[in-house]
């Protein structure tokens, strides 16, 4: 392998790694707000409970997040020296956007937001939930505008020639309101929602099975599956939006999500299958006209396929199609947990749905592998481009690297993830074990009730 595609392969690792803790702080952090807000309404103790529990995995989330989402930034000057020059003075400003005001928001408030339960009022604690939450929010939005940019590029204008050929950015919001951000923006915001539910979910089924925790469960399994329901459903109509942008916007892309190689009418849409490149064609289980009527709402309009464009500016075709219905398959799973939950509420049998609880165990991973097959989709069907069809992926790696740093490189952050991801796993494995703090426990401060204290 040469170094552009080890170095590709690296960032691929770093970046897929940090991009497991980002969803679920920002969806659990909207989950905290609402608990937090019903228990500032109810002052119910046990929504209280609800609320610290899922603060402690929130913590553990955000931590990890912080820790692994540096690399990245090393990275850009490490192995991508010729793209940060060039995309520096556009890409830059959203980094330092994200930075100032959404990484700083949430640095600011949470340890108020942790630590401050017995030590300052109520709605002032709330008030530092939210500002975490949307420090969170914000920081994606920053993150998926630079990303969107990339993407779909626009107001900027390219100074130089060469080697010393530079992106300077002209208007600021037409960088940042590029024509795919909107859509990608909610689409990953509803995927991060819906990772923060699944983990509501998943273990509050956990404790159904255990029998353990019956009334924090409960509480806990009604709302993780009503913000589940509603996020699959909107999940569905932004997905419909975001790919009928791709079709605009980035055609290539389309056509390898849904291995089309012959532009004609009455495309199909491959449900599953596997696509031999090499012959051009997709051995898949098809609806005929399906494909033609999602992007355009009719049957007869032909999807622009792979043959409009250059074999050497085609993406990865398998992949990008393996990746993208996977992340459908994943949809289907998390709309089919939310769908079972809501037959136990409603036939009030939360207690007794024992075979559909494993199930529900099990979706947490439903989100996350979404969220991951969703980048890959996404990234590896922007190539062989860097910035869509302004600067090739070819172009940005730097030429004081070799093949051997690389590897070392690779090698020492793969043993460091795996070394982090169990030590997540352990220490997630011990809260879920440890369950909500005892009502009972009126000695420990931390989790004393403010509103019984009269908190100043």
């Amino acid at each position: 392998m040469d170094v552009t595609t080890l170095s590709r392969i690296q960032f691929g690792l770093t970046a897929g790694f940090h991009y497991l803790f980002p969803p679920l702080s920002i969806g659990l952090s909207l989950m905290i707000v609402i608990m937090e807000g019903i228990y500032i309404k109810t002052k119910n103790p046990r929504h209280r409970k609800i609320t610290i529990f899922w603060t402690k995995v929130f913590a553990l989330s955000f931590a990890l997040g912080v820790a692994t989402g540096l690399v990245q930034l090393f990275a850009f000057g490490n192995n991508w020296s010729f793209y940060s020059r060039f995309v520096g003075n556009v890409f830059g400003s959203a980094l330092a956007a994200e930075g100032i005001f959404a990484f700083f928001l949430e640095a600011g408030f949470i340890g108020l937001m942790l630590f401050g339960w017995n030590r300052v009022k109520p709605a002032l604690h709330y008030f530092a939930t939210i500002c975490v939450a949307f420090g969170a929010h914000f920081s994606a939005t920053w993150i998926v505008a630079a990303n969107s940019w990339m993407q779909t590029p626009a107001g900027y204008e390219v100074v130089g020639t060469g080697v010393e050929a530079r992106a300077v950015l002209t208007d600021f919001w037409a960088m940042i309101f590029n024509p795919s951000f909107l859509d990608r923006l909610t689409h990953v915001l509803i995927g991060c929602w819906l990772t923060g539910a699944f983990m509501v979910i998943s273990i509050s089924a956990y404790y159904f099975l255990k029998k353990r925790h019956l009334d924090f469960a409960r509480l806990s399994m009604k709302l993780g599956l009503i913000v589940a329901m509603v996020m699959a459903i909107l999940q569905l109509v932004s997905a419909d939006s975001t790919a009928r942008g791709v079709a605009e916007y980035q055609p290539a892309k389309l056509a390898a999500m849904e291995g089309v190689f012959d532009t004609k009418p009455e495309t199909a849409m491959n449900l599953i299958g596997w696509v031999d490149t090499a012959n051009q064609s997709v051995h898949a289980i098809q609806v005929p006209g399906l494909l033609s009527f999602l992007v355009y709402r009719n049957t007869e309009t032909a999807v622009m396929g792979l043959d409009h464009f250059s074999k050497s500016n085609w993406p990865m075709v398998n992949s990008v199609f393996q990746f993208y219905h996977l992340m459908i398959y994943m949809w289907v799973g998390m709309f089919v947990g939310a769908i079972l939950g809501f037959i136990l509420w409603v036939r009030k049998k939360l207690d007794k749905g024992k075979w559909i609880y494993r199930y529900l165990v099990f979706t947490v991973a439903f989100p996350f592998i979404a969220n991951e097959a969703g980048w890959f989709t996404a990234e590896m069907g922007r190539q062989p481009w860097v910035v869509y069809n302004v600067m090739r992926t070819s172009e940005g790696v730097s030429r004081s690297i070799d093949r051997g740093q690389v590897i070392g490189s690779l090698i020492m952050f793969s043993v460091i993830y795996i070394f982090l991801f169990a030590l997540f796993i352990f220490l997630l494995d011990r809260k879920i074990k440890a369950g909500p703090v005892d009502e009972k426990a009126k000695d420990d401060a931390i989790y004393t009730d403010p509103y019984q204290l009269g908190a100043n």
